[in-house]
């Protein structure tokens, strides 16, 4: 169901659009209707895009549970509860120890989790040169004041 939502949104601005170009106003000038041809075939495209999107979405919905059933097993769920977690962290210190320190933990912490311990000394080389240029970047030669 969650695959079916971008394509009512869609649909539901499309009709919309057509709506308010229906009750535009009409030209004084020439053709009455002449501001509203380019609009209504902008929004009847628009419709017509949508219902297509929605039904492709539709024999999808299948795919997308399968889909959803694999983000559950194996690794997945450890790699996203501890990117979260890395994250909050990374929040938390990146006003008290400043940027090159809080970034050089929270990318090391997380390449350690996305690679393992076994590369740990590409993790650490990574993370340290990593933060180590960005903060160069910015602080020295961007002039941008980091915390």
């Amino acid at each position: 169901m969650i695959r079916l939502a971008m394509p009512l949104v869609s649909l539901a601005l499309s009709v919309g659009f057509l709506f308010f170009t229906l009750n535009m106003t009409k030209s004084r000038v020439g053709d009455p209707n002449g501001p509203l041809y380019f609009p209504a075939v902008v929004g009847i495209f628009l419709l017509i895009m949508s219902i297509i999107y929605f039904i492709q979405e539709w024999k999808k919905r299948s795919e997308a549970m399968e889909e959803l059933r694999g983000l559950v097993q194996g690794r997945t769920p450890l790699l996203i509860v501890s990117s979260l977690v890395l994250i909050f962290i990374y929040a938390f210190l990146f006003e008290r120890i400043g940027f090159l320190f809080s970034t050089i933990i929270f990318l090391g912490g997380l390449l350690f989790v996305v690679n393992g311990r076994e590369k740990w000394l590409q993790n650490l080389l990574i993370s340290v040169i990593f933060s180590i240029i960005t903060w160069y970047s910015f602080a020295e030669l961007l002039n941008v004041s980091l915390p």
